[in-house]
């Protein structure tokens, strides 16, 4: 039953996210807000709600290996699969603003939460802990990001040549609100039933974490960013990845810990120096030549089935 249940809840999330996305970006275009702008706010908000609702959930149930092994997870399999795999059905150029700004950004805050929480190594004794007051600190750094992107999408407002939004105002607001409510189920069915199989199997939370549910609540960023590399929308493909790893970390990763705090193990240590090694990879690879090709998305995703079994075996 816990496999169903699962299946039920990832379904929500996914579909969720969709409803969400598509009547948000209708609301974004009816005020003509910037493409890349949409990637990286909206439809980046849209598709870490999964993330938001798996996360959030376990730390109102205290099961916060669940939480950061959630995050890391998603952000390790957006990196890597996810613009792997669109680098390899359609390479993309990369934003100047995407290669300035947002990624180094993205790194920046990987390198924060590992600070954050490593307690222990910088002061003996201490454990590893993601305080309230560290999840307070990361959400003053999203309102700083969300702040920058709101002053880009003033000053770009006029630059875009306008797109039929799907819905009207009305109803994109009432499909958005629909695909809240699928997440936020979605999300307690898929932290009860993932915590039951782990049990059942003698896995640890933060395995669990860093795998199954961290490529469930990813599907949304990978349909959507698959969906619009083939649609030649690059822009919102590497967008939304970047855009989603900072919101996982800044969002829900600061909420997950500001309602409670999260115990980080040795090896969700390790796990985060990797996260940051496969970041900074990437943005070389985007920097070099200003895009990702197959080659490069090949390595990418490579280096996912690698860490895979890396985590499983370890």
């Amino acid at each position: 039953m816990a496999y169903i249940l699962l299946i039920i809840g990832f379904v929500l999330l996914v579909k969720g996210s969709d409803y969400f996305v598509d009547g948000s970006s209708s609301i974004a275009q009816i005020f003509h807000i910037p493409t890349l702008i949409i990637g990286l706010t909206i439809v980046a908000f849209g598709t870490s709600a999964p993330e938001a609702a798996v996360s959030i959930t376990a730390a109102l149930k205290g099961q916060n290996d669940i939480a950061m092994g959630n995050v890391i997870g998603s952000n390790i399999f957006n990196t890597l699969v996810v613009v792997g795999g669109c680098a390899i059905i359609t390479p993309f150029a990369v934003e100047d603003s995407v290669l300035k700004q947002d990624f180094p950004f993205s790194i920046l805050i990987t390198v924060a939460l590992l600070f954050l929480g490593s307690d222990s190594f910088l002061n003996n004794g201490v454990p590893n802990v993601i305080s309230r007051g560290d999840g307070l600190t990361l959400l003053l750094f999203f309102i700083v990001f969300i702040y920058n992107m709101i002053q880009a999408a003033l000053k770009n407002k006029h630059q875009e040549e306008d797109v039929k939004p799907k819905y009207s105002l009305g109803k994109g607001i009432l499909i958005a609100l629909g695909g809240i409510v699928g997440i936020v189920l979605g999300g307690e069915l898929v932290v009860d039933s993932a915590s039951k199989i782990a049990i059942s199997f003698g896995l640890s939370e933060t395995l669990v974490g860093l795998t199954i549910v961290a490529i469930g609540t990813s599907l949304p960023e990978l349909v959507t960013s698959l969906v619009a590399s083939k649609k030649g929308k690059s822009d919102i493909a590497i967008g939304n990845v970047v855009g989603s790893n900072i919101f996982n970390i800044l969002l829900v990763l600061a909420l997950s810990a500001s309602i409670h705090p999260i115990n980080v193990n040795v090896l969700s240590i390790y796990d985060l120096l990797i996260l940051l090694g496969f970041n900074v990879i990437t943005y070389i690879f985007a920097w070099i030549q200003k895009r990702v090709g197959r080659i490069e998305g090949s390595i990418l995703v490579i280096l996912y089935i690698l860490y895979t079994v890396y985590i499983i075996i370890r």
